[in-house]
């Protein structure tokens, strides 16, 4: 894509959806870091369930430690890998009170040191809490910019880095929420909804679905 294509690109995604955000639900800075860490290889739906009842007990790193282990795997035994992001939630949650008085920090530096928090995390908590111009690339975003020829790359690091330098204001603050949507609810993984894809004209992407498939 060239720059012209892709300021284009966001400036439509940007009409269709002025704010986007993240659909976690959380209600302060560490429900946030909780909430991603859960999300790892699971549905934001899912991950929401599960945290509603937890987070109604549970404002502060401090009330996760008070709650336990034990009460923590109950809350969330539906999602994927329970066992060891509880185990990674208590951990993270004793560093936040011990190192940094139970206040969520504001750098990728601090954040990738608690457990269970990478990059990705990172990036999220300072994208949707701290509004840092981050890109946080997941499968969705993976696919959307190796797809659509706007940031190619094997890996989330190499597209994040495309991302980086490619993705012009004043899209920055909001563009990996409008990636992660589109590559969610429209450019899927198996059949990529480009019937009503407001950028296709801009996408490179050879095999594009120009009709819906009719059902049998």
């Amino acid at each position: 894509m060239t720059k012209d294509q892709i300021f284009e690109f966001f400036r439509r995604l940007a009409e269709d959806n002025p704010e986007p955000e993240t659909e976690l639900e959380y209600g302060n800075a560490y429900q946030l870091v909780v909430a991603v860490a859960l999300s790892a290889q699971a549905t934001d739906v899912g991950v929401n369930k599960a945290t509603r009842a937890l987070f109604e007990k549970v404002r502060t790193p401090q009330d996760m430690l008070d709650l336990g282990l034990e009460g923590l795997t109950q809350h969330i035994r539906t999602i994927g890998l329970f066992n060891s992001k509880a185990k990674n939630v208590i951990a993270l949650s004793q560093m936040l009170v011990d190192d940094y008085g139970g206040e969520v920090p504001a750098t990728r530096e601090d954040l990738v040191r608690l457990p269970g928090v990478g990059r990705k995390t990172a990036n999220v908590v300072l994208n949707c809490w701290f509004r840092q111009e981050t890109f946080a690339v997941d499968t969705h975003i993976l696919r959307v910019g190796n797809r659509t020829g706007l940031a190619k790359g094997k890996t989330p690091e190499q597209v994040e880095a495309k991302l980086e330098k490619r993705v012009p204001q004043p899209f920055r603050l909001h563009a990996h929420h409008w990636l992660i949507l589109h590559g969610r609810y429209v450019c899927k993984a198996r059949t990529p909804e480009c019937w009503r894809c407001q950028v296709a004209d801009l996408c490179s992407f050879r095999k594009k679905v120009p009709e819906k498939p009719k059902h049998r």
